[in-house]
């Protein structure tokens, strides 16, 4: 069984559509359904029936399902203990990250690690935390930098990297809020907030559930800190976002910030951004060579230098 073969059959085992597997691993319909044929003829059973909800997996094709990552794990790291015994330290690095993450604490440290390394090339994709996560998993994406959604998957290790306070902000020229009416009074007012799913959106409901309070009423949704910052700014709502994403935004003048009417929870409101990837027996060597140089290289965003929580060995 070709590992060409292996990874088109996950594709289409993943997404259940061949159209939306073909983009995934970058081929023709026609060839992945050919690919897939030729594995069927292989051996000897069909891997997929059709139904009304898409492509689904025979018994055959779910035997297989576990078999194929595991070789395709292996394939991998078959390839990069050959290149440690010769030193070799070419090859490239795919990161995948949030939007907010890859604009504000990433440009820096990729910039250092890519004039020590020049031999490596490094490609960035931003995503969204569950896109970041699936292309983790599909083998898109080497190292995926997002926030801790709190889920636990043994197949990757990770590594916190910082808290990253989240701020309340309004328009330009707003009064600030009375310091003796607390979050009731803030209960009451229009936001504008990210989707559902997002960790912002979750600490944004936590944050009034757990005073007892329904959620604000919402201005409106967005899936971009920067559009929420825009909206803010012309007057839409108020808005509770990671301070990095609008520093230059508050610099601007363009929108302030608020203190929080619940001091004593004021500092909860932070999401824990993390570095994820996938657990190896031999790491290829650009990626141990990234990894290893996030150990010190990403440092510098903790606040203090304290230590975050959920820690793993870099190397893992």
């Amino acid at each position: 069984m070709h590992s060409r073969l292996l990874k088109t059959f996950l594709a289409v085992a993943r997404h259940r559509n061949v159209t939306r597997a073909a983009e995934a691993v970058h081929l023709a319909q026609s060839s992945v359904s050919d690919q897939i044929q030729a594995l069927e003829a292989e051996l000897g059973t069909p891997l997929f029936t059709r139904s009304r909800s898409g492509l689904q997996l025979t018994a055959a094709g779910a035997a297989l399902q576990p078999y194929a990552e595991e070789i395709l794990t292996l394939t991998e790291e078959a390839r990069g203990a050959v290149a440690m015994t010769v030193g070799q330290e070419r090859g490239a690095v795919s990161i995948g990250a949030l939007e907010t993450i890859a604009a504000a604490r990433l440009p820096a440290w990729l910039s250092r690690f890519g004039q020590a390394h020049p031999e490596i090339a490094l490609r960035l994709s931003v995503a969204g935390t569950g896109d970041l996560l699936r292309k983790l998993e599909d083998g898109e994406v080497d190292v995926a930098f997002c926030f801790d959604n709190g889920e636990f998957d043994e197949r990757f290790a990770r590594r916190g990297i910082s808290r990253e306070p989240l701020i309340l902000i309004a328009p330009a020229g707003e009064p600030p809020l009375p310091a003796d009416e607390g979050l009731s009074m803030l209960a009451t007012r229009r936001f504008v907030v990210t989707e559902m799913g997002c960790v912002y959106r979750h600490l944004f409901d936590a944050a009034f559930a757990t005073a007892g309070l329904a959620a604000p009423k919402l201005a409106a949704e967005a899936g971009s800190i920067g559009a929420i910052a825009r909206l803010v700014a012309a007057g839409t709502g108020l808005g509770l976002v990671p301070r990095l994403a609008v520093a230059e935004t508050l610099a601007r003048g363009e929108v302030i910030e608020l203190s929080w009417p619940a001091p004593a929870q004021a500092a909860n409101l932070a999401a824990e951004l993390v570095m994820i990837w996938r657990r190896r027996r031999v790491q290829p060597p650009a990626l141990k060579l990234l990894l290893a140089s996030a150990s010190t290289g990403l440092d510098a965003l903790r606040p203090g230098g304290a230590h975050p929580r959920h820690a793993e060995p870099i190397l893992s």
